[in-house]
C-alpha cells in the first residue's frame, strides 16, 4: 500500500456543518418533470403488461378451439 491512498481515505471533515449542509433552493420544475417522467414510464409498463396478458389469453383461447 502506498501512503497516498491511505492519506486519501483517512481524510476527515473537521467541520461537521459541512457534512449536513443542504442546498437552500430546490427547483420545483425539475422535480415536477421527474415525477411526470416516472408516471409516464409506469404507464408504459402497465400498458405493456396488460396488452401481454390480453394477447396471451387470446392466443390460449384460439389454441383451445
Amino acid at each position: 500500500m502506498n501512503n497516498e491512498s491511505l492519506n486519501r481515505t483517512s481524510h476527515v471533515v473537521e467541520d461537521p456543518i459541512q457534512e449536513t449542509e443542504a442546498p437552500l433552493r430546490v427547483n420545483v420544475d425539475v422535480l415536477k418533470q421527474r415525477l411526470i417522467e416516472q408516471k409516464r414510464k409506469d404507464r408504459v409498463k402497465r400498458n405493456i403488461i396488460l396488452s401481454t396478458v390480453i394477447v396471451s389469453l387470446g392466443a390460449l383461447t384460439m389454441l383451445t378451439y
